[in-house]
Formats: C-alpha cells, sequence, structure tokens
C-alpha cells in the first residue's frame, strides 16, 4: 500500500497545476498528523500557498479540500481552520491498512539498504569501573544500532578504550604500595571495581601528602611568589593541585615515572598493566552482559595513541597543517570559525586530535563504513567539531558522514558525581537498586505470585532494565537529566513498565482466543474514535524510525512507545474486545491489539528492551 502522504503529495500537486497553474514539488509541501483537538488525520499547511494565489487562505485551503476529494483515494472529507486544510480518511483506508499488516512481525522495519555505519559508545578508562554516565552512554549507543539497524544498514558496534595515560598509572601505583598482593577473586570483588578501588585509594594518599605539604615552608615560599591580589591560602592551594602534582608531588613523581617505563616498554610495568586491564575487562563485561549489550570490536588507546602522525606529516606537505618555529603543528580553522588548532606538539608527540584522526582512518580501513557516529558526553562538543572538520580537509571519503550523538549530564537526585573521590554511582550498583525497586513494585501487586521462582525472576529482571533503559532514553540526549530509581519503575508514570504493561495486556487477551478467523474484520464499521486515533498512530511507527535515524534521536522511539501504549491503555478500558457488540468489532479490535503488541515489543526492541509476557 501506497504510503498516505505520498498520496496525498501527489493529489495536492495535481490539483494545484490544474487550479493554479503552479508546478510544486514535495519538499514544497507541509503535510503532518492533525492535532487531536481538530478533526482529521493528516493537515496541509495553506498559508505558503497565498504567495502565487492571491486569495484568504481559508479560500485556497476549501477550493483544495474540494478538488482533493475526487483526486486522492480513501480521502473522505475535509475542514480547514486559518490556513490548515484538515483531511479525513475512510474507513476502508484503515481498515485495509489494519488488514494488511497486523500479522507482520516486523512492520516498520526496511530491507537492508547496502550502506554501512559505524557507531561508537561506551568508551571507558580502565581505572575505574562503568558508572551512570557510561550507562546513559551505552544506552543511547546500542539504541542508535537498533534504529539504524532497522532502517536497513548494516551497522558496526565499537569501542575505544582508554588504557594508557598517567590516570592507570594511579591505579597501578596504589596497587603496588598498598595492595599487598590482592586479587579481585581473593576480595570478593569484580575487577573493575577492585581496580578503581586502588585509583581512589591514590587520591586519598595524594590528597593527604599534598595536605602535609602546604605546612612546609617550601609551600608557603610557593604561596608568597604566586598569590594573587586578595587571594587566601584555601584558594590558592585549591588551585595549585595540578601544579604540585607535576612539580612537587613525590607520588606525582612515581606515577609519570611509571608512565614512562610503559612508554620505553619496560617488561614488568607492562605485565602489571596488562595484569590489571584485564581483571578491569573481566569486570566491564559482566556489566555489558547484564545491561544485554555487545560490541563487535575493542580499540585500545594504547594501540592508537601514536597514529595520525604520518596523516599529519603528509598534510604539512599539502599545505592542510603548517609547522611553527618551535617545531608544533597547527591547524588553522577560523575561517570555520574553530580557531586553530594544535595536532603535533613541539616534541613531536601527538595529542588526542591526531590520534582520533588515525583511528577513523584506521575503522574505515577495518570495515569501509560510510558513517560513523561517535556517543560522546556534551563536553567535548569542540572537539568533534574540529576534528569533522579537519577530516573533510584530508578529504576522507566517509568525512560528510561523521555524527557526534553528544548527550547531556545524567545525575541522581542527590547531585553529582566525582570518580576520584568515590561517589560516583557504579554501574552495578545502580543496575542492583532498580532491580530492588521492581522487585518490590512487582511482588507487592501479586501478579506473577503463581509462576515458579526462575520465571519470576526473568520477569523482575525484565522491569527492572525497561525502568533504567526506557528513563535514560526517553529524555533528548542533548538534555541533561536526573535518573530516579524510584520513579522510573512507576505503573502509572511514563516508564518502561508502564509500556511493557500494555503489550501484557495485549498478551492477556489473546491467551483467550485459540486460532481464530478474523476476516470479519473489514466489516466493522464505523471506526469509533478510539479505534482511528489508536491505528493511526500504529501507521506512523515507520515514520518515527526514519525521524530517529534521521535525528539520531533514540527518544523519539521511547516517546512514540509511550504514547502508544497510553493509548492501548485508554482503549482497552474503554472499549470491550472479546466481548465486542458483533463478530467485526471483535475481529478488528483483536487484529488491532495484534497490531500493537508487534509494534511495542519492536519499538521497544530498538531501546534494548525486552517485553515480558506477564508481570
Amino acid at each position: 500500500m501506497m504510503h498516505i502522504i505520498s498520496l496525498i503529495q501527489s493529489g495536492v500537486m495535481e490539483v494545484v497545476k490544474e487550479l493554479y497553474g503552479v508546478s510544486l514539488a514535495p519538499d514544497d509541501l507541509t503535510i503532518s498528523p492533525t492535532r487531536k483537538e481538530f478533526t482529521g488525520d493528516y493537515t496541509l499547511v495553506v498559508f505558503p500557498f497565498t504567495r502565487f494565489v492571491k486569495k484568504k487562505p481559508e479560500d485556497i485551503g476549501n477550493e483544495l479540500g474540494n478538488a482533493l476529494l475526487g483526486k486522492v483515494a480513501y480521502l473522505h472529507g475535509y475542514n480547514v481552520i486559518k490556513g490548515f486544510l484538515n483531511l479525513e480518511l475512510s474507513d476502508q483506508f484503515w481498515k485495509d491498512f489494519l488488514g494488511d499488516i497486523y500479522a507482520k512481525e516486523n512492520f516498520g522495519f526496511l530491507p537492508k539498504n547496502g550502506h554501512k555505519v559505524l557507531v561508537e559508545s561506551c568508551s571507558p578508562n580502565t581505572n575505574k569501573p562503568l558508572h551512570l554516565g557510561h550507562i546513559r552512554n551505552i544506552l543511547l549507543g546500542w539504541s542508535m544500532y537498533k534504529i539504524l539497524e532497522a532502517a536497513g544498514y548494516d551497522v558496526v558496534r565499537v569501542q575505544i578504550i582508554n588504557d594508557r595515560g598517567i590516570a592507570v598509572c594511579k591505579s597501578m601505583l596504589a596497587w603496588q604500595k598498598f595492595g599487598r598482593g590482592a586479587t579481585p577473586a581473593s576480595e570478593g570483588l569484580k575487577g573493575d571495581h577492585f581496580v578503581g578501588d586502588f585509583y581512589v585509594r591514590f587520591d586519598k594518599a595524594f590528597k593527604e601528602e599534598y595536605s602535609q605539604w602546604q605546612g612546609t615552608s617550601e609551600a608557603e615560599q610557593v604561596f608568597e611568589s604566586g598569590k594573587q591580589n586578595g587571594q587566601s591560602r584555601e584558594e590558592f592551594f585549591k588551585a595549585y593541585k595540578d601544579i604540585y602534582f607535576n612539580e612537587h608531588s613525590a607520588l606525582g613523581r612515581e606515577a609519570r615515572d611509571m608512565l614512562l617505563r610503559w612508554e620505553a616498554g619496560d617488561p614488568e610495568t607492562v605485565a602489571l598493566w596488562e595484569q590489571m586491564n584485564s581483571w578491569v575487562y573481566q569486570g566491564f563485561e559482566v556489566t555489558y552482559k547484564a545491561l544485554g549489550v555487545a560490541f563487535d570490536k575493542f580499540y585500545f588507546e594504547s594501540d592508537t595513541y601514536l597514529l595520525g602522525k604520518d596523516t599529519v606529516e603528509k598534510g604539512l606537505q599539502s599545505g592542510i597543517f603548517y609547522r611553527l618555529d618551535d617545531g608544533s603543528v597547527w591547524i588553522d580553522l577560523e575561517d570555520a570559525k574553530l580557531d586553530k588548532k594544535l595536532v603535533l606538539r613541539k616534541d613531536g608527540t601527538s595529542v588526542y586530535i591526531t590520534q582520533d584522526i588515525g583511528t577513523a582512518q584506521l575503522r574505515y580501513r577495518d570495515f569501509g563504513v560510510e558513517k560513523m557516529v561517535y556517543v560522546v558526553a556534551d563536553e567535548q562538543n569542540y572537539h568533534f567539531q574540529v576534528l569533522f572538520e579537519i577530516m573533510k580537509r584530508l578529504g576522507e571519503p566517509y568525512a560528510e558522514g561523521l555524527f557526534h550523538l553528544s548527550y547531556g549530564m545524567v545525575e541522581l537526585p542527590t547531585g553529582r558525581m566525582k570518580s576520584r573521590e568515590g561517589t560516583v554511582v557504579d554501574a552495578d550498583d545502580l543496575l542492583a537498586e532498580v532491580v530492588r525497586e521492581a522487585r518490590e513494585n512487582t511482588l507487592e501487586r501479586e501478579n506473577i505470585a503463581g509462576l515458579p521462582e526462575a520465571e519470576q525472576e526473568e520477569v523482575i529482571r525484565k522491569i527492572a532494565l525497561a525502568a533504567l533503559k526506557f528513563f535514560l532514553i526517553k529524555v533528548h540526549p542533548k538534555k541533561r537529566m536526573i535518573f530516579d530509581p524510584k520513579e522510573s519503575v512507576d505503573l502509572q508514570g511514563q516508564t518502561g513498565p508502564y509500556v511493557q504493561n500494555a503489550y501484557v495486556r495485549v498478551q492477556s487477551v489473546l491467551r483467550k482466543i485459540e486460532s481464530e478467523d478474523l476476516s470479519a474484520a473489514s466489516a466493522h464499521e464505523p471506526l469509533n474514535a478510539d479505534e482511528r486515533d489508536l491505528i493511526g498512530q500504529v501507521y506512523q511507527f515507520p515514520g518515527i524510525i526514519q525521524e530517529a535515524v534521521r535525528e539520531y534521536d533514540p527518544s523519539a522511539i521511547a516517546n512514540y512507545c509511550f504514547n502508544l501504549a497510553k493509548a492501548y491503555h485508554r482503549f482497552y478500558h474503554e472499549h470491550s474486545i472479546l466481548r465486542a457488540e458483533n463478530e467485526a468489532a471483535r475481529a478488528f479490535r483483536l487484529q488491532l491489539s495484534m497490531a500493537v503488541a508487534h509494534v511495542l515489543r519492536n519499538g521497544m526492541d530498538l531501546l534494548g528492551i525486552d517485553m515480558p509476557e506477564r508481570m
């Protein structure tokens, strides 16, 4: 069945040509679903037509509506409100549509389009466990992968792991100093938590050292010579901490020495690095499995940190980059309003942008993708603007397909998190908290009390993950948000469990019927307002997927699923299904319920959410 908007577009272009002698293209027309407070299914905005038709918008709308009635199949009526032409489709259109798709489990999904896209997400550090911010990152990346796949793309899921640098050496040094040979197994801890505890232990030891140093004569001399007018000792030393670490701290010197030994390939240092990283990776994998996500390839900064230097050297020869007298290499992006950017230090070492250039090139060689989506927090907005502009100037074939899926910080009701102080909310702890809330909520209602314990636990797990994932994804990625575990499991709110409950309601209906001939549905008439609204929302699902792809916005899917679930809950309460007024109404409503269930299941799957049969 041709999409109704395409039919309307064709009809409008034809009658505009006939009535006014003007040729229009589909992009010249603004057509969208009619707002609920007005009668109609689709609305054409008429105001732009006044440019070439010297009449009132209302008059143009009536002329178009009257002409369209004879042109567009399934068009039943129209009304005009100011500059808006509201078009009403016939019941037959909706019945034909429902009869065509209600049994299609993958309605809305497109066949393979031959295009390949790469999605990078998570990108953790190996000096600490995954936390709440990582969860939002992971879930956005996973959902984008599922949405792109549903739209026909071949999708590669990757992450780059920050497994080197001074932060990693801090954890390693702390283990050497305070670990006494402990392992995750000996302490009964996940590997990432175990290593993260040593990162916190280093910071604690450093703070103690810094505090003691501030009482020395050396510190007093530094304060007297460096303080600004009116600056207190507390203000000065708070700002001086990083300089102290690099210039005075014994712990800082040991950590830097360890980094130099690692870079030089010292066998003992590298062995410790490999051992501690392996503990972290084992811990990460447990969390990924609990979240239901996986990756096709891991890139490691220890392998990529030297990449990009050859590209910069070639770019110097072609004039893309330039070298200063001190030996450093830069690119001038001022004409793109991005300032000048360093790409090689004067000692010839890379900066982050350099290795990101090389990593993008490596990924293209690995997979031949046309698009790359980077799921990274909004603190890095400028970095990716610079990276993408450089890739365009380098003439990379995928440069126009680079996209930064930027997202805002996620906080808890108690406030922000700080990893060095050990106040970060671990992903595992948060998962456990949401499961606890889901268990309390579920067992209070006793709806699954008759199930075996293992099945009860599986239902609770699905509800908990739906609560977590939906709550984090339903907010537009660019917005900062507060995650409330208790609110996330509310069956009456805009939550994952609320949407799951609509699906479960359909399953409870379908369990009461056997194989049943539903062909009588075509005789059901007239459709009531709730039936038309519900089937109209189902019809929008393919377009919502395309919108989510176009905008790189999984929240569009989440909010669509919530609105569809809300409409079904209302429909379920207002209209009998199994005891409908006649056989045709019963068959139609069963078809409609099945279509809603398929769309809810598929829509939530695009968010990484499984649907339970009972809850």
